[in-house]
């Protein structure tokens, strides 16, 4: 996680720029340090305390802690927080130079105890809770080595959202860190022996130890710049560490000294029994998937942020975040707000017993997200400021969707939210300036289902208030547009599926209303330019899971095998989906970072829109369920994209697990929670009754 540059600290050194002795009363010079980044993305767990006191939220991967965010889900204030042990003349990094082990401690809360070690001579043991009471997070730490070897906790803070700008500083026996009305402070129980703050890449504790086998330099200070805090453990056998937050460093240190001082224990207590609690009220599910069953719901859950209720980020991660830089307070990464997974996350939860969510969901979507014109934003900071400027129509549409599914249809909802947002969609659908993959714009099969799915439920809650013209006239519009599904978007010239190919299959997008046009489209991501036609993707789905199509349509049958022929791919753990042929968003061809250019790999929750569909064919889904539990890591978290490859890759990814995108992902672990509970309903649950009864003549809600 740490980048000492050990090359660049000895040249340093050897000028005569760094300091050998001790600086305990000086500042660190050489500011601000190396330009930083974020961490990977590939998160093995994460967490937080069920109490709106608390807000803390932490992720954990490669052995450490890793993005910790407050005051909300959508600014992070840590980079890293890792441990190495010195023996006074060789230095072990817990990122870099340790075996890693994770578990899940407690089934029924997000516990995670994370093992660092180096077989035959010490082992690391962490478990990590935040305090239901307030703005701490704890570590409890047990440290096993024979005598001689001593531990340093090496912090690297990014308040406000980046990783420039921090002073760090001792005070007492804390290490605190400020910048911009946010703090941090370090306690350590036992206290710290000694402590430096220095500059990331010239005089920072991982450098420091790395030239000495111990810190050497001990400075007291160091003034804006990357910044990053370190102390060697005075008792390290058994101790908890202490992270406190606050919009002061006198704050901070309040938080930090209260966490202490209640204790690991009974923060952990009352942490794990708020997580039971809210498990009362899930539905149980057959024993094979209850775990992840168990751990999705709470995943998706501990995404909600307590100072704007409902709001769900993507996920905590920035994808192939040790590329990004973090000297930009404006990095979203995928810690922002989507409607559409905002909509995937509740549905699940719903289906799954918890509606309450649901409920601040909607309001916040309609109070926060929702613009004047009822136009929802591609995505938002979670105080509703636009992050990315497209509008994309499913995203209109879902919220609509969502208000049917939980009864919400009083008079003020429709007529300040609902009725807008349908206008938008009657307005200016069937096209979409992005689809659902936020790529292209068009005539696409996802967005039009949700589009005519989000105005059947429109005129139904016209109806509720009596306004018999607007329920006619949109649902007049979904006839239409549904009328016009085949001809727009279902090609019968196509290259894709051999003799299959003139039966017809649908097409990803289209740029107009002829899918026989053969028009480039130019795919993302430097995928090329390729003939529309030729390019195909699973989200004509959506037209059966939303009760527009039946399974057993034959162009919906004719397209699975052209998809089945194009995209799909056998893993060990089972089979998954890419997008679309030809999709640049992912790893470099050798595994590099994704930067702009790549090479799309395999989506996890695509296999559960695949079993959606088995389950409204009356076929099996089970194998999709299996793949999509497999394809979580040994903390339970399920990526959004696994490798698709069995080569060897200079990136270590393995074939059909997890690659840097983001894990978890919020859509993926819905995307579970839904398709278990519709392979034991042996129907579509979260499917809308209207929109079925009205397309189908039968619905499943």
């Amino acid at each position: 996680m740490i980048a000492p540059l050990e090359r660049a600290a000895r040249a340093l050194a050897a000028a005569g720029m760094l300091a050998a002795a001790p600086l305990a009363a000086q500042s660190a010079p050489g500011g601000p340090g190396a330009r930083p980044t974020w961490t990977d993305a590939g998160k093995d767990g994460i967490g937080t305390a069920l109490s709106a006191a608390s807000k803390v939220w932490f992720t954990l991967g490669g052995g450490v802690l890793t993005e910790v965010y407050y005051p909300r889900v959508d600014q992070a204030d840590v980079r890293s927080l890792e441990f190495a042990v010195s023996d006074g003349h060789q230095v072990w990094m817990e990122s870099r130079d340790m075996r890693h082990a994770i578990a899940q401690t407690d089934l029924r809360a997000l516990l995670f105890r994370q093992t660092s070690s180096v077989p035959g001579r010490f082992t690391i043991t962490k478990s990590y809770v935040t305090d239901p009471r307030g703005d701490a997070l704890l570590l409890d730490v047990t440290f096993t080595a024979p005598a001689g070897y001593a531990l340093y906790v090496l912090y690297h803070p990014a308040l406000h959202n980046t990783g420039t700008g921090t002073t760090g500083f001792a005070a007492g026996d804390a290490l605190v860190a400020e910048k911009a009305g946010v703090a941090s402070a370090l306690l350590a129980g036992g206290g710290f022996a000694e402590t430096s703050s220095g500059f990331e890449g010239v005089n920072d504790g991982a450098t420091d130890l790395l030239l000495h086998g111990r810190l050497a330099w001990r400075f007291a200070r160091a003034d804006s710049g990357n910044v990053i805090q370190a102390a060697r453990i005075a008792h390290p056998a058994h101790f908890t560490v202490a992270l406190g937050f606050g919009p002061t460093a006198e704050a901070a240190v309040a938080a930090a000294r209260a966490g202490l001082a209640r204790g690991f224990a009974a923060a952990r207590a009352e942490y794990a029994s708020g997580w039971s609690s809210y498990l009362d009220g899930i539905r149980r599910v057959a024993p094979a998937y209850q775990a992840e069953f168990d751990l999705a719901a709470m995943v998706v859950r501990a995404h909600e942020d307590k100072t704007y209720p409902g709001a769900i980020i993507a996920s905590m991660s920035v994808p192939w975040g040790y590329s990004v830089y973090a000297d930009s307070g404006n990095v979203g990464g995928y810690h922002v707000v989507w409607s559409r997974d905002l909509y995937e996350a509740v549905s699940s939860l719903m289906v799954a017993g918890d509606s309450a969510t649901a409920r601040r969901s909607l309001r916040y979507l309609f109070d926060v997200q929702q613009r004047p014109d009822g136009s929802f934003p591609q995505n938002t900071w979670l105080d509703g400021r636009p992050f990315w400027p497209s509008v994309q129509m499913d995203e209109v549409a879902f919220p609509i969707v969502l208000a049917w599914q939980l009864g919400v249809t009083d008079r003020a909802t429709w007529e300040q939210h609902i009725r807008p947002a349908a206008e938008y969609v009657a307005q200016h659908g069937p096209v979409t300036q992005q689809e659902r993959w936020e790529e292209e714009p068009g005539y696409s099969p996802s967005t039009i289902a949700a589009e005519i799915a989000g105005l059947v439920c429109a005129a139904a809650i016209a109806r509720t208030n009596g306004a018999a013209d607007d329920a006619a006239r949109f649902l007049a519009t979904a006839d239409d547009w549904s009328s016009h599904l085949e001809p727009w978007l279902v090609t019968t010239t196509g290259h894709l599926g051999g003799p299959l190919a003139a039966r017809g299959y649908y097409i990803r997008i289209g740029d107009n209303d002829d899918p026989n046009d053969g028009h480039p489209l130019e795919v993302r991501n430097g995928g090329g330019s390729w003939d529309e036609r030729d390019i195909v993707d699973q989200g004509f789905l959506e037209l059966v899971r939303l009760g527009i199509r039946p399974a057993n349509d034959s162009i919906i049958e004719n397209s699975l095998r052209v998809i089945d022929e194009t995209i799909r791919v056998q893993t060990p753990n089972g089979p998954a989906f890419y997008r679309y042929n030809h999709d640049g968003y992912g790893e470099t061809y050798f595994g590099g970072p994704w930067l702009g250019v790549g090479v799309g790999r395999l989506w996890t929750l695509l296999a559960g829109e695949r079993g959606e569909y088995e389950v409204a064919r009356g076929g099996d889904p089970t194998p999709y369920l299996d793949a999509m539990l497999h394809f979580a890591n040994d903390g339970g978290m399920i990526p959004e994209q696994v490798w698709d490859r069995a080569d060897p890759t200079r990136g270590g990814f393995t074939f059909g697990e997890g690659t840097g995108s983001a894990t978890p992902l919020v859509w993926s672990m819905a995307q579970f929670i839904r398709l278990v509970v519709d392979a034991e309903e042996h129907r579509i649950v979260e499917q809308p009754a209207v929109v079925a009864e009205h397309f189908l003549g039968g619905g499943s809600r």
